[in-house]
């Protein structure tokens, strides 16, 4: 049996970023949409649609400078149920985290479901987004996701 060491040192650890990284234009761009309300992607060399915008195609590795409004509606095309938000969540009720993929959108975006219920929640259904009381050029200013 192994015995324990009272002079044992330890310490406590949390993994966290303290850097700031610029938006550049394209980024920029999309988080400054949001401040305003609205919603945008970029275009692909194969004509698809990213939202969030994305600096550099995915497929040609070309610079991507077309922007495309996609609406504030979309469908769920996957998700996850959160029973018990635990401190960082922005929703500190249940939630499902969810791949919404908006109108006029080719690929889902990740983001909160406020579905009120686990059972309310499901594959192929239409949510819209539910703004954030203040806006600041975040991906919070989309506070979430509701059913539609």
């Amino acid at each position: 049996m192994a015995e324990t060491n009272p002079e044992l040192l330890t310490k406590s650890f949390e993994l966290g970023y303290t850097y700031t990284r610029s938006t550049g234009p394209v980024i920029g761009h999309f988080l400054t949409e949001l401040r305003e309300g609205r919603i945008v992607g970029t275009r692909t060399s194969d004509g698809r649609v990213l939202v969030p915008a994305a600096e550099y195609d995915p497929v040609s590795a070309e610079a991507l400078t077309e922007f495309v409004s996609v609406a504030e509606e979309g469908v769920v095309t996957t998700w996850s149920w959160v029973a018990e938000p635990i401190s960082h969540h922005l929703l500190q009720k249940p939630f499902a985290f969810a791949l919404v993929r908006l109108d006029g959108a080719d690929v889902p975006m990740l983001h909160m479901v406020d579905a009120g219920e686990e059972g309310a929640m499901r594959t192929g259904m239409r949510v819209r987004v539910r703004w954030a009381a203040e806006r600041r050029g975040s991906i919070t200013d989309i506070a979430c996701f509701e059913p539609a």
